[in-house]
């Protein structure tokens, strides 16, 4: 094993609200890994907090010769996704599941979570079966994982994964340069992670500005623009208009189911949900769908909640109305005004063929939905469309 080199000296001008010896474990961590090839797991549906502070990752871990390779099982859907990694050429792969069934677990000396705790990933029943240690998790989400750690760094106090990526160059464990184009497209993508998981630093805190002041002297301005100024398909604006037509609202609380759904247009149920809370008088909206992959025959109830309510926590909210799967998992989750949720089907998915199969189920799960949320919303009269 080589002999640990010193973290490099931080700039005393630098401002640093990480620990000190948080960068220092990390570093550690990495000084046992170098020369390794590592795998870096995103959720199935990547948001641009995960895929830039993975690609921060991958950034930092080159400086001790570890090769990483990103990695999501999902797919991208959403317009703002496909435009950061097409434009900046982020790295990150898709692996299908043709490729996984060719897929050589033994290259991976070990693994990486990053913006998730291994919850979110098909990938992570096939790592933990190939017996590839995890040795990194990086996420701000709150929870607490079951698989066994080398570096754990869970930091629901801030805002984006992003900007815990970002304290650790602040710390000295890769030094950006405005001159290196793979640094300022990185940059520009943490940026825009941390920016989109604070919903344009609204609800940002202390380090997450840090953060941005931080990147500020790299990203690109006019990348960022055009990342931005994705226009949305023509799939996504017809969920929006089913989401319109089928909405009920009371006290100041938007439901809306917009039936079936392909697995490549399940990010339009969130832009729906973001839609639905400008309506005036609505101060939370709820979107829902069956989202089906014909390829794999999987079928999930996947739900997206935005709140400007802020006594509202989405976290609290969507966990006490779906509960929690035989193993303990909660079906939802969120973080400051917005939350999402997924079911499985199970025994009832597939034969969507047939019509009246498929509209009993809908009916069923749209039904049992709203009964769910009724109880919290209020229990004494029934949400009306």
């Amino acid at each position: 094993m080589a002999t640990a080199n010193p973290l490099p000296t931080l700039d005393v001008a630098e401002p640093r609200f990480m620990p000190e010896s948080k960068a220092e474990q990390l570093h550690q961590t990495l000084e046992r890994h170098r020369g390794d090839r590592l795998l870096v797991i995103l959720q199935d549906f990547p948001d641009p907090d995960a895929l830039s502070s993975a690609w921060a990752f991958k950034l930092i871990a080159q400086t001790y010769r570890i090769d990483c390779d990103l990695a999501y099982a999902g797919t991208l859907s959403h317009q703002e996704n496909i435009a950061l990694v097409k434009l900046t050429n982020l790295p990150a792969q898709r692996w299908t599941p043709q490729s996984l069934k060719e897929r050589d677990w033994s290259l991976y000396k070990g693994c990486v979570f990053v913006d998730t705790q291994g919850d979110t990933s098909q990938l992570t029943n096939l790592v933990v079966e190939a017996e590839i240690p995890v040795v990194a998790i990086f996420d701000h989400h709150n929870g607490e994982t079951d698989l066994a750690v080398e570096f754990l760094d869970l930091r629901p106090q801030v805002r984006a994964t992003a900007t815990i990526l970002t304290q650790y160059l602040q710390a000295g464990l890769l030094v950006f340069d405005a001159d290196s184009h793979a640094h300022v497209k990185c940059a520009t993508a943490l940026m825009h992670g941390l920016r989109s998981d604070t919903q344009n630093l609204q609800l940002a805190r202390e380090d997450d500005f840090q953060a941005a002041a931080y990147l500020s002297r790299f990203y690109d301005a006019q990348l960022l623009g055009a990342i931005l100024q994705s226009s949305r398909s023509k799939r996504v604006m017809d969920v929006i208009e089913r989401s319109l037509r089928n909405r009920a609202v009371q006290n100041n609380f938007c439901v809306a189911g917009v039936g079936y759904l392909r697995y490549e247009d399940r990010d339009a149920i969130p832009q729906a949900a973001d839609f639905l809370v400008t309506e005036e008088n609505v101060h939370t909206a709820l979107v829902y769908g069956i989202v089906h992959d014909e390829d794999e025959q999987i079928e999930l109830v996947v739900g997206s909640l935005r709140t400007s309510k802020l006594t509202l926590d989405p976290d609290e909210f969507l966990k006490e109305a779906f509960g929690q799967d035989s193993r303990g998992r909660f079906f939802g989750g969120g973080r400051a005004q917005a939350g999402g949720f997924e079911i499985p089907v199970g025994f009832l998915s597939g034969n969507n063929d047939q019509s009246d199969f498929a509209r009993l189920k809908w009916e069923t799960f749209d039904t049992r939905i709203k009964q769910k949320l009724q109880d919290l919303v209020n229990p004494s009269s029934p949400l009306q469309s």
